[in-house]
C-alpha cells in the first residue's frame, strides 16, 4: 500500500479508503444489500492487513450501525493513533429547523452521537455530508470549529458541493479564523467525470484532497455489460444515477474490460488505478474479502498515458442527478420526487 498526506493536513493516509456504507443491519437502515457485523469484522481485519488505515462511514449509514460495526472492529484490531477515522452528518431536519435548533447545536449533537456509535473520543476527518442551504454558512464553520476546538475532531471535510460553494466556504474560514475543508468528497469515476469541469482544478490549487466516493459506479466499473450483483439489481440510488446513460457508459466498461484483459488484472484494478492518477484516495467500499484485494492491488499499477487516453475518450457530458441535482433550481421532477421520498439518510 501507498501512502499520501491528506491535502494540508498531518494525516498519512493510505491511497486506498475503505468506505463502510455497505456495512450495517440492513433490517434497521436503507440497504437491503449491506453485510453484519461478523462479516465487517473479517473485512476491516483483512483491510488493515492489506495497509489500509483510512475509512470513511456516516451516522446516515443503516442509522448509525455501519459507525458502531466499524468502531468495534478497529477496537479490536488497530490501535486508535495508526488509523484514520472519517464520519459524516447531515444538515438540520425540517424538525430541528422548527424547534429552532441552530446549525451549531445539530453538529454538537450529530457529533456527539457517532463518537458514542464508532466508541471513539475524537474522529480524524468530519464531514459535512451535503451543503444546508437553509443555514447560515457561518453557522456550520463556527459549529466545526467548536468541534475542532475541543479536540473531538481533528480536521474537516465536505461532500457533495460544487466548486464555488467548497471556496466560498474557505474564504470565510480563512477570513474568520477558523478550521478550512481540508478534502472534498464528491461523485467521480470513469463514467462520471463532471468534477474535472471545476472542482479538479480548485482542488489542486489549493491543496485540497480529494477522496471521491463512488468510485467503481456501484460496481459498474468492476463487471463486464451482462454480470450482476445483488446491489446492481437492489440499489435504487445507484440505478437513479447511472441507468439514464447506461448505453454511453458501456462503451467505456468495455474499454476497461479490454484493459483488464490486456494487463490480466481485474476491472476494479483498471478503474481504480486510473482514478488514481487524478485524486488523493478513492472510497472503495467492500463487501467481501475479494473486494480489499482488487482495491489494494490498483495502487500499485501504473497506466500508461495512452491507456489513461483510451479510458476516457469516450466520455460525453453528464446531467447531475440525486442529491447534486437537489442543489439547483433546475433538477427534473422525477429526481426530485425521488429524494423526497429517499430512505432516511439520503434526503
Amino acid at each position: 500500500m501507498k501512502y499520501t498526506k491528506l491535502g494540508k493536513s498531518d494525516l498519512e493516509v493510505s491511497r486506498i479508503c475503505l468506505g463502510c456504507m455497505g456495512f450495517g443491519n440492513a433490517a434497521t437502515g436503507q440497504h437491503s444489500w449491506t453485510v453484519d457485523e461478523d462479516a465487517t469484522r473479517e473485512i476491516v481485519r483483512h483491510a488493515l492487513a492489506q495497509g489500509i488505515n483510512f475509512f470513511d462511514t456516516a451516522i446516515a449509514y443503516q442509522n448509525g450501525t455501519s459507525e458502531e460495526y466499524l468502531g468495534g472492529a478497529l477496537k479490536d484490531f488497530a490501535s486508535r493513533d495508526k488509523v484514520y477515522v472519517a464520519t459524516k452528518f447531515l444538515p438540520r431536519s425540517q424538525q430541528e429547523i422548527e424547534a429552532g435548533v441552530s446549525g451549531q447545536e445539530h453538529i454538537a449533537k450529530q457529533l456527539d452521537l457517532s463518537l458514542q456509535h464508532l466508541g471513539m473520543d475524537y474522529v480524524d476527518l468530519y464531514i459535512y455530508h451535503m451543503w444546508d442551504y437553509q443555514t447560515p454558512l457561518y453557522d456550520i464553520l463556527e459549529g466545526l470549529n467548536r468541534q475542532v476546538k475541543a479536540g473531538k475532531v481533528r480536521y474537516i471535510g465536505i461532500a457533495n458541493c460544487y466548486a464555488y460553494q467548497l471556496a466560498k466556504a474557505n474564504a470565510l474560514a480563512e477570513k474568520e479564523g477558523f478550521a478550512p475543508f481540508v478534502s472534498v468528497q464528491n461523485h467521480y469515476n470513469l463514467l462520471f467525470r463532471e468534477e474535472e469541469r471545476e472542482m479538479a482544478k480548485l482542488c489542486q490549487e489549493d491543496g485540497i484532497a480529494m477522496t471521491p466516493y463512488s468510485a467503481l459506479a456501484s460496481g459498474r466499473l468492476s463487471r463486464r455489460p451482462g454480470e450482476t450483483s445483488k446491489r446492481l439489481v437492489e440499489d435504487s440510488y445507484a440505478k437513479l444515477k447511472y441507468d439514464g446513460m447506461a448505453e454511453a457508459d458501456e462503451k467505456i466498461i468495455l474499454r476497461v474490460a479490454e484493459l483488464a484483459d490486456k494487463y490480466g488484472v481485474s476491472m476494479t484494478e483498471i478503474s481504480l488505478a486510473w482514478l488514481l492518477t487524478k485524486v488523493t484516495a478513492p472510497v472503495a467500499g467492500a463487501t467481501k474479502l475479494h473486494h480489499i484485494d482488487g482495491a489494494v492491488k490498483a495502487a500499485d499499477l501504473e497506466l500508461t498515458d495512452a491507456d489513461l487516453a483510451y479510458l476516457e475518450e469516450l466520455y460525453i457530458p453528464h446531467k447531475l442527478v440525486g442529491v447534486m441535482a437537489q442543489n439547483t433550481s433546475g433538477g427534473n421532477k422525477k429526481e426530485q420526487v425521488w429524494m423526497k421520498n429517499a430512505p432516511k439518510g439520503m434526503q
